[in-house]
């Protein structure tokens, strides 16, 4: 299992490139902002929290959620945005998420760092944390190797297929595109997608 937070300790965090994910910004030119819904907003995984400002800085409330207490001190040393908060917890243990809802989860880099033995645990965290009508909404890493290279992970490989599968039938995807705006050597390799909860299937 990887440790994070030694990740961090050893500056060893190739996928901090020191502002917001790309695609998320493509994504808020071109959905209207009523997709985030009027809730909270959830950002697993979150790292330092650049995702996270930018989305604060919408007027949402939004929580970044991390595994690593160093990035999370990273994440508090940047100012304010807006309505913005930080929690250390782990994103599939049910005891963090017990009597929380958010509207809207952004999903950037979280899915494909865990193994894929435990994405069955991730559908299920947004199962419990997303309100009916909300959203996931993510830009998936489907093909993070080069040619040649063994899928180690993580990152690990994911496909469109796999996604919808996963999310089924509680979720139904409502948009997706491969995104023009990405990091360097990204290009082609993420998809961005938004899946609606369903008011069925409530416990």
């Amino acid at each position: 299992m990887t440790d994070w937070n030694q990740r961090y300790e050893l500056g060893d965090t190739p996928w901090e490139k020191g502002h917001a994910a790309p695609p998320l910004l493509e994504l808020l030119e071109k959905m209207d902002p009523s997709i985030w819904g009027e809730g909270a907003v959830l950002v697993p995984g979150c790292g330092t929290g650049h995702d996270v400002r930018l989305i604060s800085a919408l007027g949402l409330e939004t929580t970044g959620l991390d595994l690593a207490p160093l990035a999370l001190a990273k994440a508090n040393e940047f100012s304010k945005t807006g309505k913005e908060s930080y929690e250390l917890g782990d994103f599939l243990d049910p005891a963090w998420r017990k009597g929380k809802t958010f509207s809207a989860i952004w999903e950037h880099t979280c899915y494909c760092a865990i193994h894929p033995s435990c994405r069955p645990d991730y559908a299920a965290a947004c199962i419990d944390l997303i309100a009916p009508g909300g959203h996931l909404i993510g830009v998936f890493f489907l093909t993070p190797n080069d040619p040649g290279e063994e899928d180690e992970g993580p990152p690990f490989n994911a496909s469109i297929e796999e996604l919808d599968a996963r999310f089924a039938p509680e979720f139904e995807r409502i948009d997706s595109w491969v995104p023009n705006r990405c990091y360097p050597g990204r290009e082609g390799k993420e998809w961005v997608a938004i899946y609606r909860r369903n008011s069925f299937n409530q416990t």
